[in-house]
């Protein structure tokens, strides 16, 4: 969101804090699936179900402290553009979001088969890492380490910023976007599978999915299920790269 000036007035905020305070709570309504951000305005909301899927990289700072910054900002414009492809890359996308190096998007899942497109999407981004990778080490960049978090679960979809000024955006709330983004932040450490799935993504997955992955249990974030899945058609083609 671009700045655009305007005074502050500490008057006219109280105001503001006051007015958004007094809202009704019936301004919030239940839905079955995330609907589109044009019906949000700054008086009401959503709650409803969804996925969500977090990608961060693993020892970002470690990247800033070996490349100058023209290869740093080549490795991330490389990373953060074909992540969003990925990301954005499923019919039922609600929002595709990047914050610093980590990129993550919410989906509408309201039938279990949406549950296996987006664990598609995830295990493609995990592809995509192995593509990434042959790029950076044809210009001599070492390979990058990720996490994947997936989750399932309720979220509150608000609009939020300061009304009048152009400067809004909308926000998601929930403990299936903190999840995922914990899962995400544990993912790929050490020996760790680079994907990391909760518990009620995973009960939705048909069986063919959930035999992919390994459970788990991990200090903070109790039982995950785990794997290192990979598109395999995508897969063999990055090995026929030279």
């Amino acid at each position: 969101m671009d700045g655009n000036y305007k005074a502050y007035s500490y008057t006219s905020s109280s105001d503001r804090i006051k007015a958004i305070l007094d809202q009704p709570a019936g301004s919030f309504e239940e839905v079955d699936g995330l609907p589109d951000r044009d019906k949000l305005t700054f008086t009401n909301g959503f709650y409803g179900m969804c996925s969500a899927v977090f990608i961060d990289i693993r020892d970002s700072s470690g990247l800033t402290a070996k490349h100058k910054r023209p290869i740093l900002a080549k490795i991330y414009r490389a990373f953060i553009s074909e992540m969003v492809a990925v990301l954005n890359s499923d019919l039922y996308v609600r929002e595709v979001n990047i914050v610093g190096d980590c990129v993550w998007a919410v989906y509408k899942t309201t039938q279990k088969t949406h549950i296996d497109d987006v664990f598609g999407i995830a295990y493609q981004a995990n592809t995509l890492i192995k593509l990434l990778n042959h790029h950076y080490a044809k210009k001599g960049i070492d390979p990058l380490k990720i996490g994947i978090g997936v989750d399932y679960g309720r979220v509150l979809m608000i609009k939020a910023g300061f009304s009048g000024s152009g400067i809004n955006d909308v926000v998601y709330m929930g403990d299936v976007v903190n999840r995922a983004a914990h899962l995400a932040h544990e993912a790929g450490r050490g020996w760790a599978d680079p994907i990391f799935v909760g518990g009620v993504f995973e009960q939705n997955l048909n069986d063919h999915n959930k035999a992919l992955l390994t459970s788990r249990y991990v200090n903070g974030l109790g039982t995950v299920h785990t794997g290192n899945v990979v598109s395999t058609s995508m897969n063999d083609w990055v090995d026929t790269l030279s």
